[in-house]
């Protein structure tokens, strides 16, 4: 407990909340874990081990008219902290989170600018959600304590915070990528965002790329100023690909604030992916993927969201074209497209899982056998612990979207393939492509360097394959999730001390 009585030190802001809220029939409420023991959620729930007491700042869910007020609940695992939760009516998540965070802002960070709609945005709504994530944060946060916000549709709570707690430690982490200045200023509200970021003490993206278009952008559009470039990392690959950058520039002034740039990836757990991989039950379905899909035959796997970002229908366009030229391939080699649905009602993503379907349906129709189907789809979401035996059988991972701020799959393939062969077909317009040297690095735009890619991991000699994965599985390894949390929350203390 702080000296505060009721106050925390440690405040995280995240829309998503630690645990699913599992209501049985009878109206009662537990809650439940996530899918994914891999994920972001465990490691930053983990956080409030070394920061007792804290508070999780969320939303959920209510009925019109609800006056319920923000729901404070205390949680027991896995240590004592608050989850907070901010009452949102349909309409005000469907339009903070559905339009304007979806339709007008995830498209210019993912550079699809003929894809940006401003129409059905509703700013006053946007800057509502994040006052009321802001209030919260204030309202719970001790003197001096730390306030870390996640991800761009809070971009705002931070201006908020320091316009009303001043003495409050404030971080940012960016999930996605920030795009060039020349896009990101096609955002009608781009002042605003850049302010309330720059209000911050630390803001961390994955990759230096997306930490120098952000610092150019408060540069060109704000006038901040920018501190001397420094190499990066050794961690990232600083030369050779679309996304790779030399240097990058640690801080910036703005308003006689200095704030601290920190580029660090999010990583994986490659310890409970190793688990998995040995563990029993995993192996049994890995045998069942043996018995009813693979059969011998080489297995492509690629697993993504149905989204226009993730390129799946530029993946299956390049497969169609290697089973075109390759008809000694017929029947010897299966692509497992897993691609989770988004939500119901957002046109442009139906229009997309439309576009896959039916693309999955033709190759299936023009080069279908008896005993053999090319093409395995699925939208549903698969639970973490069957992928993980996906990952174990397939031969070769292709994960070539058009634009990703990082891609935790690529290096979730690369965990539960050490001491294996295995290849990492990986696009290099995500973020993971500057971290995973070893990976077959492909421009998902080119039909030849995809079709050059697809040729090179299937005819890949083994002792190159495990040469290559030997690298990728020591990057993983040595910067895993935690790491990075504790690099973000590390730099921050530092910074300020």
């Amino acid at each position: 407990m702080t000296k505060e009585e009721g106050k925390s030190s440690f405040i995280l802001l995240y829309h998503r909340t630690p645990f699913d809220e599992i209501i049985d029939e009878q109206g009662n409420r537990s809650w439940g874990d996530q899918k994914s023991p891999n994920g972001i959620i465990p490691t930053l729930r983990n956080l409030f081990r070394s920061h007792l007491n804290g508070t999780w700042i969320a939303w959920r869910q209510v009925e019109e008219n609800d006056t319920s007020g923000d729901e404070r609940i205390a949680m027991e695992e896995p240590a004592p902290f608050t989850l907070r939760r901010i009452p949102l009516e349909h309409y005000q998540i469907s339009s903070f989170y559905h339009v304007t965070s979806k339709e007008s802002i995830w498209p210019i960070l993912h550079t699809f600018p003929n894809y940006f709609d401003v129409n059905n945005a509703d700013w006053g709504i946007f800057e509502e959600v994040n006052r009321r994530f802001a209030e919260a944060a204030c309202r719970e946060a001790a003197k001096a304590a730390t306030v870390w916000v996640h991800d761009y549709n809070l971009w705002l709570a931070p201006g908020y915070i320091r316009a009303e707690r001043p003495d409050l430690k404030i971080a940012f982490f960016h999930h996605t990528p920030f795009p060039g200045n020349d896009v990101f200023a096609i955002l009608p509200w781009r002042r605003e965002i850049l302010e309330s970021l720059l209000c911050c003490d630390l803001v961390g993206f994955h990759i230096p790329r997306y930490t120098e278009n952000f610092a150019r952008a408060a540069n060109c559009l704000l006038g901040a100023k920018k501190g001397p470039k420094r190499g990066v990392n050794a961690r990232f690959l600083s030369t050779g690909s679309a996304l790779t950058e030399p240097s990058e520039t640690p801080w910036l002034t703005y308003e006689g604030r200095t704030i601290q740039l920190l580029s660090s990836p999010v990583g994986t757990s490659p310890d409970v992916i190793q688990d998995l991989v040995s563990d029993p039950e995993i192996q049994a379905l890995g045998e069942r993927i043996e018995e009813d899909t693979r059969k011998g035959r080489k297995l492509i796997l690629s697993a993504s969201r149905v989204d226009y970002t993730k390129g799946n229908e530029e993946l299956l366009l390049a497969f169609e074209r290697l089973l075109e030229r390759r008809a000694d391939l017929h029947g010897e080699v299966v692509l497992m497209l897993a691609c989770v649905s988004a939500a119901n009602g957002m046109k442009i993503y139906e229009d997309t899982q439309r576009s896959i379907e039916e693309m999955a349906g033709r190759i299936n129709g023009r080069f279908s056998k008896m005993d053999w189907v090319p093409v395995r789809f699925s939208t549903r979401r698969i639970p973490y612990e069957e992928m993980v035996a996906w990952f174990t059988h397939a031969d070769v991972c292709w994960i070539t979207p058009l634009r990703d701020g990082l891609n935790l799959v690529a290096k979730e393939y690369a965990a539960a393939r050490k001491d294996k062969s295995g290849v990492l077909v990986l696009s290099e317009f995500t973020g993971a492509s500057v971290v995973l040297d070893g990976a077959v690095l492909t421009n998902p735009y080119s039909h030849r360097r995809m079709d050059e890619a697809i040729e090179l991991a299937l005819s890949m000699p083994e002792n190159e394959q495990k040469r290559r994965m030997r690298t990728m599985t020591t990057a993983v390894e040595s910067f895993t999730v935690q790491d990075w949390a504790e690099e973000q929350m590390g730099s921050l203390d530092s910074f300020l001390a």
